[in-house]
């Protein structure tokens, strides 16, 4: 089977390394899927979830708050300020942090920074909908 190593790090740890046959991550211009011997790429990725098939059928998903994202023939490189493995992401959590990141953003009395409060918002979300991806696996 044709795969190549994938490497997930973030500021605080490496998220993942392994063989894997595919990866799929949301990309500034979109939604990308890479396999093995993929033309080198360099691309900023945006808050969401990068999800990789491992050589054993397994998918795995990581929820990265954006980075960089770098394609060889035989390597992808993920490097984002903040990566979480999708199944350690807190539902709670995240739910809380949008319907803050909303309010402040409905809230024209507030003195607040509203590009702050979208870049929350868009993180949250981006762990919502990866955290519906390894639900419907379940």
């Amino acid at each position: 089977m044709n795969t190549m190593q994938v490497e997930v790090v973030s500021a605080e740890n490496e998220i993942f390394s392994g063989a894997a046959t595919m990866v799929i991550a949301t990309a500034a211009a979109g939604e990308l899927g890479i396999y093995p011997q993929h033309t080198p790429l360099l691309t900023n990725l945006k808050a969401g979830d990068v999800r990789i098939q491992t050589e054993d059928g397994e998918e795995q998903v990581i929820y990265v708050s954006g980075g960089i994202l770098e394609v060889t023939p035989k390597k992808i490189t993920v490097l984002s300020d903040s990566a979480i493995r999708a199944d350690d992401l807190d539902e709670a959590a995240a739910l809380e942090a949008q319907r803050k990141a909303e309010q402040a953003l409905k809230d024209s009395k507030a003195d607040i920074d509203y590009a702050r409060a979208r870049i929350e918002l868009a993180q949250a979300v981006a762990q919502i909908a990866a955290l519906k991806k390894v639900m419907k696996r379940r």
